[in-house]
Parts: structure tokens; C-alpha cells; sequence
């Protein structure tokens, strides 16, 4: 299975300057390494970037002749196409700008937009009847982390996908992010021994929804940066990393995709 790097850029960059700088860095360095003889394609994760909506479009332009991808933070659950209302992007619309994947269900849109269960099952629904892929984001309180309740609170967040009609048609249009709550931008980062065992467990409970979900990547987010990425690319159970902090400076965000390059040459043997 192909790992994955993905940015999420969130409110970052300012300035359409900046977006230009960060993407050609990016693209720069990446097309360099994949201009090396022992690159080995296989094995190099895919990279996508999430910007901001105002900045889609030239984030997807300047990565357009490469393989990165280009994500968005979000859909409306409005409406998949057009309407009145103001201020949301459909997924036709982030589509047409050149992203490919959406981010469903972060912490930061669940807590601060009070989004619920209804609302993600829209807004995935949407995203796979426009073409997009939805990486799906789920994660415990440390409330629920300290009480040990971890892998209950996961399961009940992926319950959601039973309300997804046509499930199996749709499982290479999916990939799981688990991001603690209290790790995002905070530093602290559960173990690799806690990160597997929690991977494990989502890995048996979205088959015993559909076994079409077997081969959902699983991926480990939450302060994952340039020093720590490699624990986690060793492992067998961690299919790749989202990244916040750290895909904004290009020399990191590589850093983080061969952390993951080398962790799964090396489980390929």
C-alpha cells in the first residue's frame, strides 16, 4: 500500500506571495528528488497539499505538472453543486478549482463549527457524488484519552460510515486520519506502541463495516514534524502522516515524505 504525506495548510499562508514561494519550493525539491537515479517511485509517498479556499487555485495551478495533489478544508453540506449560500464552496466547485481530496470531520470544524454527525455524513456524501476523496479525521479528547476511553470514542465517530450508501463503491475515495485532540499543535505525541494499537483497532472496525475498507490507509496526525516522523514510518500500521505545522515550511514537509520513503523501503525489505 502506498503511504500518504498531506499538508493542511489550514488558515496559513497570508498572502498569495507566500502561497506562490511555499508550492514552488515544494515542487522544486520534490522534482529533484524524483530526478535521482535510485528514486524509487513505488515506495515515495504521495504528497498533497490542503490550502486555504481563497488560495485552491494557485496552489492547484503551480503543482498542476506534477503528481502532488491538491486538497481542500472543506466542503459545504449545503449543497454538492450550487445555491444561495453565502460564503460556502460546494464540492463542484473545490473540483473545478483543482482539488481532488476534502478533509471531513477535523477537530477544529468539529469543535469550533460545532459540526455533527449529520453534517459529516452530508458533506462525504457530497464530496463522492462530485469526485472527491474525503480524508476522514477522527480523534479523543485527552478528557477521554485519560479515562482510557480512546478506542471507544473512535469507533463511535467511524460509525458514521454506515450511514454511507454504496460504501464499497467509493473505498479508494477514503482514507482515515487519526489526530488526538490534544496533540494538534501542542507538541505532546502518544507513543508509537499507543499510535499502533489505535491504528490496529480502526483497521479492524472500518472492515467490520465494509471489507471493502480493508485497505483504507490509516494515517497518524497530531505535532508529527521532522524529528518524530520516522517512528512512526517504521511502523507496519501507519500508512502515512497529516501535517500541519510542519507542511508549511517545504524543507520539513519533504523531510516528513522521506522519513516515510525510507521507513517503507525498508518494510518492503
Amino acid at each position: 500500500m502506498q503511504s500518504w504525506v498531506i499538508g493542511n495548510w489550514k488558515k496559513n499562508p497570508a498572502t498569495l506571495t507566500e502561497v506562490n514561494e511555499l508550492t514552488s519550493a515544494i515542487k522544486s525539491k520534490f522534482l529533484q528528488k524524483q530526478s535521482s537515479q535510485d528514486f524509487d517511485s513505488t515506495c515515495y509517498p504521495q504528497l498533497m497539499v490542503a490550502p486555504s479556499t481563497i488560495h485552491l487555485v494557485m496552489a492547484s495551478q503551480s503543482l498542476e505538472d506534477t503528481n502532488i495533489l491538491v486538497g481542500c478544508q472543506d466542503i459545504s453540506a449545503k449543497s454538492a453543486t450550487i445555491g444561495a449560500y453565502t460564503g460556502d464552496s460546494s464540492a463542484q466547485q473545490m473540483l473545478n478549482a483543482g482539488g481532488s481530496w476534502t478533509l471531513v470531520g477535523h477537530s477544529e470544524r468539529r469543535s469550533y463549527h460545532r459540526e455533527t454527525e449529520d453534517t459529516l455524513i452530508t458533506k462525504m456524501r457530497f464530496a463522492f457524488e462530485q469526485g472527491l476523496g474525503v480524508v476522514f479525521c477522527i480523534g479523543e479528547t485527552i478528557e477521554a484519552y485519560d479515562l482510557g476511553k480512546t478506542i471507544p470514542v473512535l469507533e463511535e465517530q467511524l460509525q458514521i460510515l454506515k450511514s454511507l450508501p454504496n460504501l464499497n463503491e467509493f473505498f479508494a475515495k477514503i482514507i482515515i486520519a487519526y489526530e488526538p485532540v490534544w496533540s494538534i499543535g501542542t507538541g505532546k505525541v502518544p507513543s508509537i506502541e499507543e499510535v499502533e494499537k489505535v491504528h490496529q483497532a480502526i483497521k479492524q472496525y472500518v472492515t467490520g463495516i465494509n471489507a471493502s475498507l480493508a485497505d483504507a490507509p490509516i494515517l497518524y496526525g497530531g505535532s508529527v514534524n521532522a524529528d518524530n516522523a520516522d517512528q512512526f514510518a517504521a511502523s507496519k500500521w501507519v500508512d502515512g502522516a497529516l501535517v500541519g505545522g510542519a507542511s508549511l515550511d517545504a524543507d520539513k514537509f519533504l523531510s516528513i515524505a522521506d522519513s516515510f520513503y525510507q521507513g517503507k523501503q525498508q518494510l518492503n525489505g
